[in-house]
C-alpha cells in the first residue's frame, strides 16, 4: 500500500553509471546537497500535511466537507446477501445514501413520508447507519428545516422530529467510544447545537397572512366548511382552526366530525376499550380521540411511497416504477410504509 504519512527514511544512496556498471558515489559534496534538498522537501511536506489537517478539522466542525452526500438514483437493487460476484445494498445506511431523498423533500407528495422516516431513524436506527449515512441524515434534515422556514408549512411535525432527535442524541453522545455514533464527539455536540438553533428558529417563525382579499373559509356556507374540516386528518389541526373565530370554534365541536376522525385512525376494538360517555349519555368523541391518540398510533397515509418488487428485489418510488422482468409486475409489488422500509433491512 502507498506510504501516506511523512517520510522518515534517509534519502538513500546515490548511484552513477560507469563502464563497469552502477557504482555508489563517494562525493561528500553531492551527498550533502542531496540530504539538504531532502530535508527541505520533508519540511514542505510536513507544512502541507499540517495545513490539510487543520482544514479538515475546520470543515468537519462546520460540516462543510465536500462529500457527495446527495444521490439521485430513482431505484436501487436490494439484496440481503452479498457474495464475491455480487454486492447488494443490504443495509439501511446504503439505501438511505443512494435513494433520491433530495428531490423527495421538494415533492409535496413525498415530504411527509421522508419526515416520518427521519423520525423513525432518530428513535432507534441512527447508530446502525454508517458515518457517511449519519452525515447525510443531518444534511437532509437541514434541508427539511430550511424548506419549512421558507414555505411556513408543516412546522409542528418538524418541531416534533427535532425534539425526538435531540433526546436520542443526548443518550447516544454519552455512549461515545462504544461504536454508537461515528465521528468525534465535538462534531455531534456541534450538530446538537444546530438542532437547538433550528428549534429556536421554528419557535420564532411568523406566519405571513395572505394578501388576497377574496373569499375566505368563513364566507362559505356551514355545510361546505364542515366538508373541508372532514379532510383534516389531525385533531390538533381542528383545535387550531377552532381558535380562529367563534363561528369556526362552534363547527369544530361537531360530534360527527370527531366520530369520523376516530373511526378513520382507530379500529372498532380500540374505540370500545376507550369509551367515554357524557352526563347526557352521549359519547364524547373529541375526548375519546385524544385519549386514543395517547394509547395507539395514528393511521398513516401518504400520497407517494416507496415500493418494493419481490421479483426483482428493487426498491423504487411509486410514481417512477422500475424495469420489472416479471410477467405481472403489479402482483409482486408492495407499498412500504416508513416502518416497513426500515424493517426491510432488519434481517
Amino acid at each position: 500500500m502507498p506510504f501516506l504519512g511523512q517520510d522518515w527514511r534517509s534519502p538513500g544512496q546515490s548511484w552513477v553509471k560507469t563502464e563497469e556498471g552502477w557504482k555508489k558515489t563517494t562525493d561528500d559534496k553531492n551527498n550533502n546537497v542531496s540530504e539538504e534538498s531532502f530535508n527541505k522537501e520533508n519540511l514542505l511536506l510536513s507544512l502541507s500535511y499540517d495545513m490539510a489537517a487543520k482544514k479538515r478539522k475546520k470543515d468537519l466542525m462546520n460540516n462543510n466537507t465536500k462529500v457527495p452526500y446527495f444521490h439521485r438514483e430513482k431505484w436501487i437493487y436490494v439484496h440481503k446477501g452479498s457474495t464475491k460476484e455480487r454486492h447488494g445494498y443490504c443495509t439501511l445506511g446504503e439505501a438511505f445514501n443512494r435513494l433520491d431523498f433530495c428531490s423527495a423533500i421538494k415533492d409535496t407528495r413525498r415530504f411527509n413520508y421522508v419526515v416520518r422516516l427521519l423520525e423513525l431513524i432518530a428513535k432507534s436506527q441512527l447508530p446502525s447507519l454508517s458515518g457517511v449515512a449519519q452525515k447525510n441524515y443531518m444534511n437532509i434534515l437541514e434541508r427539511v428545516v430550511q424548506k419549512v422556514l421558507d414555505d411556513q408549512q408543516n412546522v409542528r411535525p418538524i418541531k416534533e422530529l427535532l425534539q425526538t432527535l435531540y433526546v436520542s442524541l443526548c443518550g447516544l453522545v454519552q455512549d461515545m467510544g462504544k461504536s454508537v455514533l461515528v465521528g468525534n464527539i465535538n462534531i455531534w455536540v456541534h450538530r446538537m447545537e444546530n438542532i437547538l438553533q433550528w428549534q429556536q428558529q421554528l419557535d420564532n417563525i411568523q406566519i405571513n397572512r395572505p394578501t388576497n382579499t377574496g373569499m375566505t373559509l368563513t364566507d362559505l356556507p356551514a355545510s361546505l366548511q364542515l366538508n373541508i374540516m372532514q379532510r383534516l386528518s389531525d385533531g390538533r389541526d381542528l383545535v387550531s382552526l377552532g381558535q380562529v373565530c367563534p363561528e369556526l370554534g362552534t363547527l369544530t365541536e361537531d360530534r360527527l366530525l370527531w366520530k369520523k376522525l376516530c373511526q378513520y385512525h382507530f379500529t372498532d376494538r380500540q374505540i370500545r376499550k376507550r369509551l367515554m360517555v357524557s352526563d347526557k349519555g352521549h359519547l364524547e368523541w373529541k375526548k375519546m380521540y385524544f385519549k386514543l391518540s395517547r394509547c395507539y398510533p395514528h393511521r398513516e397515509q401518504y400520497s407517494d411511497t416507496l415500493h418494493f418488487c419481490t421479483h426483482c428485489h428493487i426498491l423504487f418510488w411509486k410514481d417512477i416504477n422500475h424495469p420489472c422482468t416479471a410477467n405481472n409486475p403489479e402482483s409482486c409489488t408492495m407499498a412500504l410504509s416508513p416502518q416497513d422500509f426500515i424493517n426491510l433491512f432488519n434481517f
